[in-house]
């Protein structure tokens, strides 16, 4: 029974500090709060942890944040990310282009996939790709961060030749690799907060 609401002070802790309602609930926290209040705790430590990391300012954090909570569809999260934004100075625009970064990505990382999986194959490698992706040449958020935001969700996706374009293409613009490595992290996290919220 203390365990439970520990659990639920946690729970009511975090949802809190993500801007959502305390009243909020799924049938995965209900059972987590029930039966783990460990788990939670952790889960707790590392959203924070990661939002908070030394190598990104808060709005950068709050828009690498929503890319994840666009990507997998979270739409809880994306409406506390999308706050978070703007609590932090991300402007109306860069909120529409996280957005849309997540969804080019999702066409990217589908079609270089392919190519990468048919590496042998001179027709699909050598075929342009026939698909416009101007919103990649300059971004409101900053072509540096553009490109971050292009890393985390092709780690995401799963895209092995997208991770690498966009690490080199990141590495080009000066970031180092303790910035690149948070943003990882970052979007691990918030992937696994998607499953729970």
């Amino acid at each position: 029974m203390e365990d439970s609401k520990i659990a639920n002070a946690t729970v009511t802790s975090m949802l809190t500090d993500l801007g959502i309602d305390a009243s909020y609930t799924s049938p995965v926290l209900q059972s987590l709060a029930a039966t783990d209040s460990k788990y939670l705790r952790d889960l707790k430590l590392n959203v924070a942890g990661a939002l908070k990391s030394k190598h990104l300012n808060a709005k950068e954090a709050a828009l690498l944040a929503l890319s994840t909570a666009v990507n997998q569809k979270n739409n809880t999260l994306i409406a506390a990310f999308e706050k978070m934004a703007v609590k932090e100075g991300a402007s109306a625009e860069e909120i529409a282009e996280t957005h849309a970064c997540a969804s080019l990505l999702s066409l990217n990382n589908v079609f270089y996939r392919f190519r990468h999986y048919m590496k042998g194959n001179e027709y699909y490698n050598n075929t342009p790709a026939g698909v416009r992706m101007s919103i990649m040449m300059a971004p409101a958020m900053g072509k540096e961060l553009f490109e971050l935001m292009s890393l985390s969700v092709s780690a995401l996706n799963g895209c092995e030749q997208c991770v690498t374009s966009h690490e080199h293409s990141v590495k080009a613009l000066g970031t180092g690799e303790a910035r690149i490595y948070d943003v990882i992290r970052l979007a691990a996290v918030i992937k696994s907060l998607t499953v729970v919220i």
